[in-house]
């Protein structure tokens, strides 16, 4: 569990970026066109080979432009300031610090908080952020300043959700050099285009595993397609990376949430670290749904010890 992020902290091997910027460009990829890249990569992949850094992010500057970054695939000009679904264009930061509430082997994590997101959770815990879009601006310079002085031992992007950042994320670590694990903190709900440019790149995905069913899903977060999504893309994180699935019990939502999503974990994933979580409130908009205008109640806490046992 874990092992390539204690590999790194232990100095045997280094982070997949800092490979990925080493990585000699013996192509000028700016020639190329969209398809030609994409068969770069894949070129990079069947020969087992880490990709170059530069080709991913203009990959991910191309795709910014058609906006295609999560799975709704809005498809607007992000460069030209136009916003989809996310309500993101530019990037905007609204914190960044070292984070000690984080799992214990994360702490302390330098922590880039996104503003803007491509879910629109009811419940959402952390809604000023993903649903009000309060952050500012900060040139890719300042943040990777600001990172290489920092006493984390990783960075860690969130939101909101990193996803509509990826282009913006990558520049970071262009002008990055610092040896520390990268750590995706995320929905999931990415395309799989965005998670090919995210394979051997990030070290760690840091997921939030909402929901066991698309009823849910759509009722709570406006997702459509939304197992099959976060299921083919953890399936796909785990080939390269470690592992860290979050889960926040909703009330009521054992049932037919919980339990399905955490029998799937189980009966797919190699071996992820589970943390189950449960101090839900009913914030946001939380209080125009019955079911799950309310905190956790006692059996639902006892329940939920059982599934740590089984499960965590």
């Amino acid at each position: 569990m874990l092992d390539r992020y204690r590999a790194i902290l232990e100095g045997k091997v280094e982070p997949y970026y800092i490979q990925a910027k080493k990585r000699v460009v013996s192509k000028n990829y700016s020639e190329l066109k969209e398809e030609d890249l994409w068969a770069e990569i894949d070129e990079f992949r069947r020969k087992d080979e880490i990709p170059p850094l530069e080709l991913k992010v203009l990959l991910a500057k191309k795709m910014a432009k058609r906006c295609e970054l999560c799975e709704r695939g809005c498809g607007v000009d992000r460069e030209k300031g136009e916003k989809g679904y996310c309500d993101v264009s530019e990037s905007k930061i609204s914190s960044e610090f070292l984070h000690m509430g984080e799992e214990r082997e994360l702490v302390p994590s330098h922590t880039i908080f996104f503003a803007g997101c491509n879910f629109r959770c009811v419940f959402c815990q952390n809604y000023e952020i993903s649903q009000l879009n309060q952050g500012r601006p900060l040139s890719v310079e300042m943040l990777a300043e600001k990172i290489e002085s920092s006493r984390g031992k990783n960075v860690n992007w969130v939101g909101g959700d990193p996803t509509p950042n990826l282009p913006y994320i990558m520049e970071v670590l262009q002008k990055m050099n610092k040896p520390v694990p990268q750590i995706w903190n995320s929905n999931m709900y990415l395309s799989e285009k965005s998670m090919k440019l995210l394979s051997q790149l990030m070290d760690v995905y840091l997921t939030d595993f909402k929901y066991g069913n698309d009823d849910c899903a759509r009722q709570l977060s406006e997702v459509e397609d939304y197992t099959f999504v976060i299921r083919r893309n953890h399936l796909i994180a785990e080939k390269t990376g470690d592992l860290i699935i979050r889960h926040l019990v909703l009330p009521g939502h054992i049932e037919c949430c919980t339990k399905p999503l955490l029998e799937w974990i189980d009966s797919n994933l190699e071996d992820p670290k589970v943390n189950i979580m449960t101090q839900y409130r009913p914030v946001w908009h939380a209080g125009e749904y019955p079911k799950i205008n309310r905190y956790l109640s006692g059996e639902e806490k006892k329940e939920i010890r059982r599934l740590r046992e089984k499960y965590s």
